[in-house]
């Protein structure tokens, strides 16, 4: 029986966190290393962050009745367990897709740029298209790729011909992943890219990895882009997170400490979601939000210079505008000097205090008459836009 006023533990680098859990219920707030056995064990409800693995050896003796995950991806809740113990949980499918769509076109972008090569044209291949694969293909159409899509079971499931199998997929010109970690089954991805698959891609392709680091076997992608046999690779995520490999950053285009769904926006859509299902759990009525709109209409608009007029640096300017990927690329590679422990400390750090970002929907881009050709491409993105007159 859960009391009147339970007791609620949320990571406190969850953005209003606590704002919302403490209209129903006493709330610990606890950074991820603090979350223990100790700490959760007179908890009546927990909230984590993927950092946290939720499992026998956490919630064993616990009073912990429900438990609820901020994120899309549930590989670090022992499932069975919870349901051995009648424990409820919710997690946030879908919550930051937009985020992680995002992220993509920022990185594709920055792609283009640093090699003088187009989008238009290029084949994109998506391996998942749940709530984020979907959001990447409308974003590559956007941005005049052609798309092939690989998902096994909505294949199954649709009957669907227009889904390709993994091998069709292997001559596209980029790759990228976006699956639950998964070790059993006929749909197992943990591994999914080993040095087989590797080298069924297309040579000179480039590997996008921003679902599970585990998705991808570290050696065999290391191999791969040593021997430059793929050109390059953009990764926000890595096995063995937070340690992660002190190489591969240097040999990947972009890395980043797996911040790819971290915008507000997506952040604010997962604590909404398991917020109302704890509401839910607990037969209250309670209804949280928070106004990001008011915090929206005090940023800048995005105004492309008017001197420019190529279509990929158009797109690529207001972009970085709205998400400077680099920024984040540039504080990971600061983790490549430290050693193992600090490395691991450096990393979850990085997530802990990112920094406040918005997405597309939240900016404004002004153009002038004559760059007008890319505003359809920019709404069809996220942004909002406006066509200026040219100044004579």
């Amino acid at each position: 029986m859960i009391p009147h006023k339970p007791t609620i533990v949320v990571n406190r680098n969850t953005p209003h966190a606590v704002e919302a859990f403490s209209r129903v219920g006493n709330v610990v707030s606890l950074d991820t290393r603090e979350v223990t056995r100790e700490t959760v064990r007179d908890a009546d409800i927990l909230v984590v962050r993927s950092e946290t693995r939720v499992d026998a050896s956490l919630l064993e003796g616990s009073a912990v009745k429900f438990v609820g995950t901020v994120t899309i991806g549930t590989d670090h809740i022992d499932l069975d367990y919870l349901n051995e113990r009648g424990i409820a949980f919710a997690s946030a499918p879908g919550s930051n897709s937009n985020s992680v769509a995002e992220y993509i076109a920022a990185a594709v972008l920055v792609w283009a740029r640093r090699t003088g090569d187009t989008l238009r044209g290029k084949t994109l291949g998506i391996v998942g298209v749940g709530n984020v694969g979907s959001k990447v293909e409308r974003v590559a159409r956007a941005l005049g790729m052609n798309v092939l899509l690989n998902d096994p079971p909505r294949a199954r499931a649709a009957g669907d011909a227009s889904f390709r199998t993994l091998d069709e997929l292997m001559e596209a010109d980029l790759i990228s992943l976006h699956v639950p970690l998964t070790k059993s089954g006929a749909d197992a991805t943990y591994h999914l890219f080993d040095e087989t698959r590797i080298e069924k891609m297309k040579q000179g392709s480039v590997l996008i990895n921003t679902s599970r680091g585990a998705v991808v076997e570290t050696e065999a992608l290391r191999a791969a882009l040593s021997a430059k046999y793929l050109s390059t690779a953009i990764l926000d995520v890595w096995e063995g997170e937070p340690v992660i490999d002190a190489d591969l950053p240097h040999r990947a285009l972009i890395g980043t400490p797996h911040i790819a769904g971290y915008s507000l926006d997506g952040k604010i859509n997962a604590l909404k979601m398991v917020y109302e299902r704890v509401c839910s759990f607990l037969h209250a009525t309670d209804a949280w939000t928070v106004d990001l709109a008011r915090e929206s209409s005090e940023l800048m608009p995005i105004v492309v210079p008017e001197d420019m007029t190529d279509e990929t640096d158009l797109l690529a300017f207001a972009v970085r505008q709205g998400y400077d990927i680099e920024v984040d690329d540039m504080m990971l590679r600061e983790a490549a000097a430290l050693n193992a422990n600090e490395r691991g400390t450096y990393f979850m750090k990085l997530r802990a205090e990112y920094r406040i970002r918005r997405e597309f929907f939240t900016r404004t881009v002004e153009l002038t008459s004559s760059q007008a050709s890319i505003q359809a491409t920019l709404e069809q993105l996220g942004f909002k836009t406006l066509v200026r007159e040219e100044a004579r």
